[in-house]
């Protein structure tokens, strides 16, 4: 099994989500990267992508309640489709979590 490189999956992560965004607001990530040396605010920055994540999931049960039931409107491609971007958020949100994880328990383990 191989390591996932977190940068990676971010970089990725804040490619689709620009691709998928049809507003022109910022999003968590990309006011991320443009904060960069000014100081963000980690708790506001952790709370926009979990509730980024938790929209996802919401849209991709939308989508595919929607195609159970039969709405016009609602085809296979776009019921995957959704169902993928909520998949792909949700497992770059767990592996930050790993990583946050994994670094407190690295300092907590560091001797004084």
């Amino acid at each position: 099994m191989s390591q996932i490189d977190v940068n990676s999956v971010l970089s990725q992560m804040r490619q689709l989500t620009a691709q998928a965004s049809m507003t022109g607001t910022e999003t968590a990530f990309q006011s991320a990267d443009a904060a960069q040396g000014q100081g963000v605010d980690f708790g506001a920055l952790l709370r926009q992508s979990i509730s980024t994540v938790a929209q996802k999931q919401t849209e991709a049960q939308v989508q595919s309640d929607a195609f159970e039931r039969g709405d016009a409107g609602a085809d296979i491609g776009r019921t995957v489709i959704a169902g993928q971007k909520a998949d792909l958020a949700f497992r770059g949100l767990v592996e930050v979590r790993n990583k946050l994880t994994d670094a407190y328990s690295n300092i907590m383990n560091m001797p004084v």
